[in-house]
């Protein structure tokens, strides 16, 4: 994947045999060319850039009047030149003013991909994975530098960008935008894709056409949030699943956002993304730098599967990291929703045992085991265990789960404090607060200042001795509030702009700590559920708590919503009892796995309130799941058919062995129609040469095989996989309401 760079005509070619990227310099800018599918290394592409004239345009110069930064497509728009769009720079120099002139200097071409400092980022294991092209800007008159790094990767068809900020100069600075990439279309062709939602319907699927004016998703609650996934997609109206021009748009960041598309009156778009700047300022002094973080794009030709299985491979292969990025996950059973905060050592041991009885292999102790923690009023941040809940310790607890077979994972929320706590009443200030004004809670807790170094080591020792002083495999990591009143009690007046950004750098911090001295362990991010569900979290945690909405109907929007960007092995998936917690639904047993295999998979119940017959249908789940989980969660996900499209009664999805040898194919109906013909779904990814035995599970065995024959890849791909269930218009098959379908395909020779 060769980085080009044509001296002569000052022309850039990042392209590998998926995709190419292209700009040049002209009168010492960056203006960008082509983004998209690859094509031929030239000398130049000088016929995408010319000079036009328009009215009310502003020159880059008096010898070029007609060439202007409104119309040209920057690679690195900043303030002040007439670009009359939203920046991707913007400083306030000494002087107060806002105007820089970034001219090129110097580039650097470089094997493989630099780390980011202090921030998660997409890696290489090996340096003929990706090239790097770092470029060099400069404003020697606001004593401004900027180091443009793009990433292309080697079989992906994706790119990499951010940008470092240094003060060049001999009085300070401070930046007040600074985002991480800018990618420009010539047109405006596109519907743009989202994921919004809230608490317990996260990442929602919704498209629109592209319209003039500014459009886009943000946060400002200090997390990535509920409401708006740092992700945006572009695609051709006419893009599908499976065909048609998308552009994938993915930040790796885990705080305040901002992706926007901007449509001028020219038809052209410009795609920003980075940290939000409306919560952000950055002062430098000289010699002093600002990283951001990371966006990553993706280019597919092939629809908006191609997207996100070149965003699956990459976050699941080069994001996430450590020795469980790619072991199959433990099936595990979470106390949650068995006992909440009202368990006894005995009782928790007892629903181990049921569980390790059917053959699961974690028991994740939830909230409630440290002292003063009866509801959730209190406890929080002392980080002290509750010995009249835990006679025997962490320790004793995790010996005897152990001792049934099984490994032990345990419950944290560092990041917030309640009041009375003893951390509480020696360090007010360790609370983000203003003092004087109104205390802000949430969930009765607030939250402790990780911008504070101070804080992130305290945070550190106490969770390094919880953790040390047991059996633990497992911690599940979580974070149940929004920010409010934000205002560091230690910080200097000058730098509260940097709190929102410095808190997030200080949980990656924490996490590094903590996943670096306990590697063996398996971390789970959460935040409410999928609150804080990013690409940020997956290079500490390779898997996230997706919902705390478990319910199956839900999760099919809510699993399908989060496939658009993020890989199944980093889904956390669980069955829960009925009537369902969130939505009181109730919901066949076999459903609620059916739905729960695409992900970690594990059980949020009281394994010692299954009946013998639920027992035994939760073993067989347990032992299909332990069979197949290699495939589910690290094959190639497709994508069949969408719970957001029509009524939303059907939904269908598969998973594909890298060597097409094996597949799972899930069919899923919420409510029984009737009189409807004939139903099939047509599959993707298979070998369309190979045969295939296609069995359906969970129905008797002499007529499990649909076909009584192998079938061809092809037939299942171009025909479809036999569905229809009812016959003469009746239901006389007697599944009714909540249906799901399971096949397991295998080639044969």
């Amino acid at each position: 994947m060769p980085i080009s760079v044509h001296r002569e005509t000052a022309t850039f070619h990042l392209y590998n045999d998926q995709l190419s990227y292209i700009f040049a310099v002209r009168e010492g800018y960056p203006f960008h060319l082509y983004f998209g599918a690859r094509v031929p290394d030239e000398p130049h592409y000088d016929y995408l850039m010319r000079e036009e004239w328009h009215p009310s345009s502003v020159g880059v110069s008096a010898e070029h009047e007609n060439m202007s930064f409104e119309h040209y497509r920057s690679e690195l728009p900043f303030s002040g030149v007439g670009d009359m769009r939203l920046p991707m720079l913007e400083v306030v120099t000494a002087s107060g003013g806002r105007v820089l002139n970034l001219t090129y200097q110097s580039h650097e071409v470089v094997a493989g991909k630099p780390a980011l400092p202090g921030l998660p980022a997409t890696y290489v294991e090996a340096d003929a994975e990706a090239d790097t092209l770092v470029l060099t800007l400069a404003d020697e008159v606001a004593g401004v530098r900027v180091r443009a790094l793009y990433t292309v990767f080697a079989g992906r068809a994706a790119l990499a960008r951010s940008m470092q900020v240094i003060n060049g100069g001999t009085e300070p600075l401070v930046v007040e935008r600074a985002l991480s990439g800018c990618f420009s279309f010539e047109d405006t062709d596109f519907d743009m894709i989202q994921l919004p939602g809230a608490w317990a319907r996260e990442r929602s699927v919704v498209r629109a056409p592209l319209h003039p004016g500014l459009q886009g998703v943000y946060s400002l609650r200090g997390h990535s949030g509920h409401h708006f996934n740092p992700f945006v997609a572009l695609a051709r109206p006419t893009a599908t699943e499976t065909q048609g021009e998308v552009y994938g748009f993915s930040l790796v960041y885990s705080g305040n956002h901002a992706m926007t598309v901007d449509v001028d009156p020219y038809h052209s778009a410009r795609v920003l993304a980075g940290v939000n700047p409306e919560t952000f300022t950055w002062p430098l002094d000289p010699s002093e730098s600002f990283q951001t973080p990371e966006v990553v794009a993706v280019y597919s030709a092939d629809g908006l599967g191609g997207m996100s299985r070149t965003f699956h491979s990459l976050y699941g292969r080069r994001l996430a990291r450590g020795v469980w990025r790619d072991k199959p996950r433990p099936i595990l059973i979470n106390n949650w929703e068995a006992t909440y905060f009202d368990f006894t050592e005995d009782k928790l041991v007892e629903v181990a045992r049921a569980a390790a009885d059917v053959g699961i292999e974690l028991f994740v102790l939830d909230d409630g085991w440290f002292t003063n923690r009866d509801d959730d009023f209190g406890g929080l941040g002392d980080w002290e265990l509750n010995a009249a809940k835990l006679p025997s310790g962490l320790a004793g607890l995790a010996d005897r789960i152990n001792a049934l077979g099984m490994e032990f994972g345990l419950w944290i929320e560092p990041e917030m404090v309640n009041p009375g706590t003893r951390v509480w009443k020696e360090h007010p200030e360790w609370v983000l607060h203003a003092p004087g004004q109104p205390l802000r809670p949430c969930r009765h807790q607030y939250v402790l200042d990780l911008s504070n170094p101070a804080v992130v080591d305290y945070l550190y020792e106490r969770l390094e001795q919880v953790i040390s002083s047991a059996n633990i495999a497992y911690i599940k990591w979580d974070m149940n509030r929004s920010f409010g009143d934000v205002f560091s009690q230690t910080a200097d007046p000058a730098d509260q702009g940097r709190v929102w950004h410095a808190f997030i750098l200080g949980v990656y911090d924490l996490y590094d700590r903590l996943t670096k001295r306990f590697p063996q362990i398996l971390f789970e991010s959460c935040a409410g559920g999928g609150g804080r569900f990013d690409p940020g979290m997956l290079a500490y945690a390779p898997q996230a708590w997706t919902s705390d909405d478990t319910d199956a109907v839900e999760r099919l929007k809510i699993q399908w919503g989060t496939s658009l960007a993020y890989p199944v092995s980093s889904m956390g998936s669980h069955v829960s009892a009925v009537p369902n917690h969130q939505v009181y639904r109730c919901t066949p047993l076999k459903m609620r796995a059916d739905v729960a295999y695409f992900g970690t998979f594990g059980y949020e119940l009281d394994a010692t309130a299954l009946t013998d017959e639920e027992r035994a249908e939760v073993h067989g789940q347990v032992s299909f799941m332990k069979r197949w989980r290699g495939l589910i969660q690290f094959g190639e996900q497709y994508r069949l058919k969408s719970p957001f499209e029509g009524r939303g009664n059907e939904c269908a999805w598969m998973v594909v062995a890298g060597d097409k040898g094996k597949a799972l194919v899930a069919y899923y109906r919420v409510l029984q129609e009737v009189n409807v013909g004939r139903r099939c779904v047509r599959l993707a990814g298979l070998d369309s040469e190979a045969r295939y035995e296609l069995r359906e599970q969970g129905v008797d065995p002499q007529v499990a095989d649909l076909y009584g024959r192998p079938a061809s890849g092809a037939e299942l791909m171009r025909i479809g996989l036999e569905l229809t269930d009812e016959t003469m218009g009746q239901n006389t098959t007697g599944r009714g309401d909540f249906v799901s379908r399971l096949f397991t395909l295998e080639r044969v020779e």
